[in-house]
């Protein structure tokens, strides 16, 4: 399939892809042209804020995600696309999403940043996440077809954190206490599923400015869960989540649980060459783990 056959759609990094989380982008770049998709960013963007306003009245931490819905909107219109944005990181999706549903249940508010904008957003955009893509409009049925890569021995654990699910009446992409979408993801890719209590809880987010032993606390706590339940993988879909794990680990010299995006884990499963994913970039290095099951040299023969 050509470039030009492919569904193009409108794509929202966030700051965090173009910095610490390159891996997540490249690796989910790659995997949506093997899928079929291509992610157009958008031409002009700026951070979302990277959290929703805390208070109703605070319309100020608004406008910077209504400025990224308003060139979604434009980028659609110009390119004759469906009025909808895609995006990777937890943070930015649920900024960027509870945006949209406050503008849905209070357009005056709509109104009200439009004004200060000097800029019209009619609010028309669809906030999507790239895995509700993969469930929604790729299909995991059709997914799993395209896996080229036995991930069977990949006994790999789901891991929500809080962000990407919550809070669930504003957010909609599942049950924000007993969620499905990672671990359907997993199954579509053939690995050996761990399920297991800690995948929505919290890792300390950005506590870890302030208070770093908490932090740490926290995501120790989620990590040995995981692997007392057989884990020999995480993935997630968060950038802030995947260093506080990772991180947490530090003291362990490599040893640990390895922290993946759910999107290089599907490089893997896709067959795809990982070398400008970023997986050295680890504090524990998941090659060992990869090449222990055999999908790290299934890849790599593949793409050589």
């Amino acid at each position: 399939m050509s470039s030009e056959e492919h569904i193009h759609i409108p794509y929202y990094p966030g700051c965090t892809l173009k910095t610490k989380a390159l891996g997540f982008e490249r690796s989910a770049m790659d995997c949506a042209r093997e899928l079929g998709f291509e992610m157009n960013e958008l031409k002009d963007w700026n951070c979302c804020g990277a959290s929703f306003p805390l208070t109703d009245s605070n319309l100020m931490g608004l406008a910077g995600p209504t400025n990224v819905l308003i060139e979604a909107e434009l980028h659609c219109k110009e390119h004759e696309l469906d009025p909808r944005v895609i995006t990777l990181c937890s943070f930015c999706y649920n900024t960027l999403k509870r945006t949209s549903h406050a503008f849905e249940k209070q357009p005056e508010k709509r109104t009200t940043l439009n004004a200060f904008l000097d800029r019209e957003y009619k609010g028309t955009v669809k906030v999507e996440h790239y895995l509700e893509y993969l469930r929604d409009g790729l299909g995991f049925d059709k997914l799993a077809e395209m896996v080229k890569v036995d991930m069977s021995s990949f006994k790999v654990a789901p891991y929500y954190g809080c962000l990407l699910l919550k809070p669930g009446k504003e957010i909609g992409l599942d049950d924000p206490e007993e969620p499905t979408i990672l671990h359907d993801f997993l199954d579509a890719l053939g690995c050996t599923l761990v399920d297991f209590p800690g995948q929505v809880d919290c890792c300390g987010s950005y506590l870890v400015m302030r208070e770093p032993e908490k932090a740490k606390a926290l995501s120790n706590g989620i990590v040995d869960e995981a692997s007392d339940y057989g884990a020999e993988t995480i993935v997630t879909a968060c950038p802030l989540c995947h260093s506080n794990l990772d991180k947490a680990q530090a003291a362990n010299e490599g040893e640990g649980v390895p922290i993946l995006y759910f999107t290089q884990l599907l490089a893997i499963a896709l067959g795809l060459s990982t070398e400008e994913h970023k997986l050295e970039d680890n504090r524990v290095d998941p090659l060992a783990v990869i090449t222990s099951c055999g999908a790290f040299d299934a890849a790599a023969k593949k793409s050589a």
